[in-house]
């Protein structure tokens, strides 16, 4: 189970850390994908565009390759069960620790006029939308590592305190591969659907944006090949390493070693390489995106699949809490 929130444009960060592996778990597991837009709430004070936003992210993850006959591709708010558990999980939630999570304090730094309830009980909707699914698999990147260990906490805690194994433990799960953090071109942290998007590729950029993003990525004007590779360098060759093929990325290291590697050359091989990954992305997005008939469909269809399993684990949550009277 794995969600993504309606705020902002979904960029390679977003594809490479989580919705790649959507894609590839859908053939191999029971699989629960969400849109977000309850936890948007938090963040969102103007909600006017939260319906577009919505249609977007359902049409770029379907671009992306997420199967929704294969897949429950849901919006969080269609499956109530998921407020219900949210309510219950606050229960053995604690403020000091709520308080003290990086994201949080993320937040309070971002909105500091919109301090609200929702941001400092985010971890705990988000321990609901996985516990709610009884998920054991959480395809999400590096950065979402500690709500997981929350999430975590949490269903030990309901299963300590009211007995039964109603909730099992949620792990991070990559295919055993590294967990994917994308950085900025900018080299500041990764990418982000809010900031420096100048510095982050979208999955709607165009192609003339992606080459002009890319050319002015940041790097070191004077390298030493002896010493350590600065980051601006080292994340353009992650970066690269996404897209090329290896005897290009051995080419542009051989010439880094050298002291001869010319940025102006590699930037473009860069920038042709995303411009042929994500054009057909956007092209077959921007498709599904006008198809409101289709979008629908995949939405009624989602939370039906999602609310069955939603609706036992209610059920189980209450008898063990002692809920149920008749």
């Amino acid at each position: 189970m794995s969600g993504i929130r309606p705020t902002g444009f979904l960029h390679l960060g977003n594809y490479f850390g989580a919705m790649r592996n959507y894609v590839r778990m859908q053939n191999d597991y029971t699989c629960y994908f969400m849109v977000a837009d309850l936890h948007a709430l938090t963040t969102l004070t103007d909600t006017k565009g939260l319906k577009a936003s919505v249609r977007r992210v359902l049409a770029e993850n379907i671009a992306c390759g997420l199967d929704p006959e294969k897949a429950a591709f849901y919006c969080q708010s269609h499956v109530p069960e998921t407020a219900e558990l949210y309510l219950y999980l606050n229960m053995v939630a604690l403020m000091g620790e709520l308080e003290k999570t990086p994201t949080f304090k993320d937040k309070v730094r971002l909105h500091p006029g919109n301090v609200n309830a929702g941001l400092l009980t985010y971890p705990v909707l988000m321990a609901a939308d996985i516990l709610l699914q009884r998920a054991k698999l959480v395809p999400v990147g590096k950065d979402q590592e500690q709500h997981l260990e929350i999430a975590r906490n949490y269903a030990n805690r309901f299963n300590h305190r009211y007995g039964g194994e109603v909730f099992p433990e949620p792990y991070a799960f990559n295919f055993g591969e590294a967990l994917v953090k994308v950085p900025s071109l900018d080299g500041n942290g990764k990418m982000s659907k809010s900031e420096n998007q100048m510095a982050t590729l979208y999955l709607a950029d165009d192609d003339d944006t992606i080459r002009k993003k890319i050319m002015k990525a940041k790097t070191d004007s004077v390298v030493d090949p002896t010493a350590p590779m600065p980051e601006t360098i080292a994340n353009l060759f992650l970066l690269l390493r996404l897209v090329a093929a290896e005897d290009v990325i051995q080419q542009f290291e051989g010439d880094y070693a050298k002291g001869a590697l010319r940025f102006g050359d590699m930037k473009k091989v860069l920038a042709e390489g995303m411009v042929t990954f994500i054009a057909p992305i956007r092209e077959k997005a921007a498709s599904i995106e006008n198809d409101e008939a289709y979008l629908r469909q995949v939405m009624e269809h989602g939370a039906a699949k999602a609310r069955e399993r939603a609706v036992e684990t209610i059920r189980l949550a209450k008898e063990a809490i002692g809920l149920i009277y008749y």
